[in-house]
């Protein structure tokens, strides 16, 4: 069912197919993500006033024996911990004091007056859990049913691509992409999607015959083609080309015990961390197109996509969004977790905290940044799956 044409078609299917996917894998990151915050914080001692998934109208909720009332608000796009002591959800320098003093035993419980060690613990746990998370759901997910790749064999070569010209035949073994080692194909894909902009060069293995390949490496280098390509939604993006086509129906699962699957895991996560903070740096740079930023329509399609293909798929998303999460939360913009840790890291040079007037301006700023990219990545969302172009005739 095509994304948008579903919506209008069939929005009962699509409901099931998209909404609650979507709904549910936001939820349990949101919550993942909090549930770090509340739980150092209440390690420190301090009072947490409010948990909620969401925002907006309360839905339904419960308060507990700590006097932390645990709800679900009727906008699922986030949610926050409200610590005693702070005014906003947002932990900022907002403090209650302004409005009441509070009393020395309140004073022990709330937020802002630990020590600046203390607030930045409790500001990083936010994102650390989600890395964390990720961690665990693919060391289950790698011990249980192993890690499937493909051999980094060339199968098929495309007619005057880049790897023709540069002599690359099929059958060849790839070894290595300037100093990266690969392991298998899928470090191909995903190393030539972001070299987009240099000469790669390639160490591979001829082949013997007999399924032996020479000992010794050749060296050749490649200039990737840069291509734009559009998935079946719609959404863009630029990927880099050799025209390197792996072995068809290869794939090899790789067994691993609860040791090499954590460490399997540790490894896959840092590699989404740097594939992530690369194509961000390009962007910025100029080197891939602003189109490619993607939000929640996004991550709603594609998190339909992956629940169409089973619960493991749809897990391995939810891991896959969570690095994502945490990776976008460490940014050091006021607003973020990672803002309040710049300011935190300040305060620690400095032995007083930054202004508050200095704050709410870094403040305004941040809000005006995080406002203006989630309206781009939504506004190519809309473009993309064809919204805008339907309502444009709509109106016409």
């Amino acid at each position: 069912m095509d994304f948008f044409n579903g919506f209008l078609s069939a929005p009962t299917e699509f409901l099931t197919t998209y909404i609650i996917p979507f709904v549910l894998v936001l939820s349990v990151l949101v919550f993942v993500h909090e549930l770090g915050h509340y739980l150092v914080a209440r390690y420190n001692g301090v009072r947490i006033e409010e948990f909620s998934i969401g925002f907006g109208k309360e839905l339904f909720g419960w308060t507990d024996k700590n006097h932390t009332h645990w709800k679900i608000s009727i906008l699922p796009f986030g949610g926050y911990v409200q610590m005693f002591g702070d005014s906003d959800p947002t932990s900022s320098f907002h403090k209650d004091e302004k409005l009441k003093p509070l009393t020395a035993a309140e004073k022990k419980v709330a937020f802002y007056t630990q020590t600046v060690g203390k607030r930045a613990a409790i500001v990083f746990a936010g994102p650390a859990i989600n890395m964390l998370f990720a961690v665990v759901i693919m060391s289950i997910l790698f011990a249980i049913q192993g890690q499937p790749y493909t051999p980094p064999v060339v199968g098929k070569l495309l007619k005057d691509s880049p790897a023709v010209r540069a002599g690359v035949r099929v059958d060849d073994k790839i070894v290595k992409f300037d100093d990266k080692n690969i392991e298998c194909f899928e470090d191909m894909v995903q190393y030539v999607s972001l070299n987009i902009d240099k000469p790669i060069k390639v160490q591979l293995l001829r082949y013997k015959g007999n399924k032996k390949w020479a000992s010794k490496p050749r060296t050749l280098t490649i200039q990737p083609e840069v291509l734009e390509q559009v998935d079946r939604f719609g959404f863009k993006s630029k990927r880099g080309r050799l025209g390197i086509v792996g072995i068809t129906g290869s794939f090899d699962i790789k067994k691993h015990t609860i040791g090499s699957a954590i460490i399997a895991a540790n490894v896959e996560v840092w590699n989404i961390s740097k594939a992530t903070l690369t194509a961000i740096g390009q962007i910025i740079t100029g080197v891939r197109s602003s189109e490619e930023l993607g939000g929640i329509l996004r991550i709603g399609a594609y998190a339909g996509d992956f629940a169409k293909a089973g619960a493991l798929s749809l897990i391995m998303f939810m891991a896959l969004l969570s690095v994502n999460l945490g990776l976008i939360n460490f940014i050091p913009i006021p607003l973020l977790d990672g803002g309040h840790l710049m300011f935190y890291a300040f305060e620690a040079i400095r032995g007083k905290p930054i202004s508050e007037r200095i704050q709410e301006y870094a403040l305004k700023a941040g809000m005006t940044f995080v406002v203006f990219v989630m309206l781009l990545a939504t506004w190519n969302d809309l473009v993309q799956l064809n919204v805008i172009e339907y309502l444009r005739k709509l109106i016409s």
